[in-house]
């Protein structure tokens, strides 16, 4: 019998299934989930939300798309590659927007799904996934210089675009406190040496945990560094979502159209691209229309759980199999095991300082930057390449993905085009 082209890859995983594999499946699921605890407090800050917005996306995406997806090791959650698009979303349309863009996005992406359209993400091309990869990469960067150096903005400064952030940090380096430099210096510094000797422990644990300690224990530094918990309030228990009071509406919808777009297709892209390479290190084939439809399904229930945009995390993903996880139970054990964190343990989370964020922010900025890929495309690639990806890079740092990708797209058409009528005239 023929199978569903849309059937998980948890159905064919357990036909198999034995006591051993759980055994791996549990203990690859735990150190997923302490890998992503920091990981998706830091992506939410960085995304201007709650942290606790964080721990409930990698909650309900993550246990959704291991139930529904189309891969067998596939580990989804927040990600860097949508702080910006978020950031700027709430910062125009709020809240509810985010919520009313994510559901948009969600539907685009089940739709993709049950058209069999999983295929086609890979005609976008790789010039401009890189260039925005990039730019996303220093977009997050400069976001968190303000907290690395523990700079203070004057009232009533809220930068939004990257150009404002490095406008209002150069304004505020009066502000400069030694004491949030030397914690971010600390953490960033374990976050570099640490993983040299010692794998087992995620070091964007042992940096919390280590930059925690300095300000509750050290005098001097009790005064100079936020934490979150000055910042922010930490919930306790599940979250509240109050969907009564959001603005739903033709005017709202028309408003966000254009990044509910760029969320399904960012949300497509990069969990199709966890996928293959997850396929390599399993030997597996994964099944690209079912994960759109899972992804598609997991957004919308990330943004009613209280969460933000999810897609698939290319290093969770690595982390999950190169502990033996090897079936969609260890993404559901990791998410299990981030809820009863988020029910238990929580409220420790506002003894995390901002520093030690930024630090654990630059090193997912680096990780993705993928710097040497665009050298290398600027070294050996024709030049209309990488005109490509410079243009994508730059007006994703200056304004937006949105237009961005619009605008890499265009000139990627009209240079096909321009090559096509060369070709003829020759």
């Amino acid at each position: 019998m023929k199978e569903f082209y849309l059937q998980p890859k948890l159905i064919s995983a357990m036909k198999t299934y034995s006591k051993e594999q759980f055994v791996k499946d549990l203990v690859a699921g735990l150190i997923v989930a302490i890998i992503a605890l920091p990981l998706s407090i830091a992506l939410a800050l960085a995304s201007g939300v709650e942290p606790a917005c964080g721990i409930y996306t990698a909650i309900a995406a993550g246990f959704v798309v291991s139930l529904l997806g189309g891969s067998r090791v596939q580990i989804a959650g927040p990600t860097a590659a949508f702080a910006t698009v978020v950031a700027g979303v709430v910062a125009t349309q709020g809240m509810d927007g985010l919520f009313l863009a994510t559901v948009m996005a969600g539907v685009l992406l089940i739709l993709m799904g049950v058209l069999k359209l999983g295929s086609l993400i890979r005609f976008i091309p790789h010039t401009i996934t890189v260039g925005f990869t990039a730019g996303i990469a220093v977009t997050i960067l400069v976001g968190q210089i303000k907290d690395f150096f523990g700079l203070t903005y004057a009232a009533g400064v809220k930068p939004i675009e990257t150009i404002e952030k490095i406008e209002a940090n150069l304004a505020a380096v009066g502000t400069f406190s030694w004491q949030a430099l030397v914690v971010g210096a600390v953490c960033l510094a374990i976050l570099i040496v640490y993983p040299k000797f010692e794998k087992r422990v995620p070091p964007s644990l042992i940096a919390v945990v280590v930059g925690a300690l300095m300000v509750a224990f050290i005098p001097s530094f009790d005064t100079g560094v936020y934490t979150i918990g000055d910042l922010y309030t930490i919930p306790s228990g599940l979250p509240k979502v109050d969907f009564a009071g959001m603005d739903i509406s033709v005017d709202k919808f028309l408003a966000v159209l254009p990044n509910a777009v760029t969320i399904a297709l960012l949300a497509g892209i990069e969990s199709l691209l966890s996928c293959v390479v997850a396929d390599g290190m399993v030997d597996d084939k994964h099944n690209s229309n079912a994960e759109l439809v899972a992804q598609g399904a997991a957004n919308i229930a990330s943004v009613l759980f209280g969460g933000i945009p999810a897609t698939g995390a290319i290093a969770r993903t690595a982390a999950n199999v190169k502990n033996g996880g090897r079936t969609p139970i260890a993404g559901m054990v990791h998410a299990v095991v981030l809820l009863l964190v988020l029910l238990v343990l929580m409220p420790y989370a506002a003894l995390i300082p901002m520093p030690a964020i930024a630090a654990i922010l630059f090193m997912v900025a680096y990780n993705m930057s993928e710097w040497r890929g665009f050298v290398k495309i600027v070294k050996t690639c024709p030049w209309y390449d990488t005109a490509v990806l410079t243009l994508t890079f730059a007006l994703t740092v200056i304004f937006d993905l949105v237009v961005a990708i619009v605008a890499g797209m265009l000139l990627v058409g009209v240079i096909a085009l321009v090559k096509k009528v060369a070709k003829k005239a020759e």
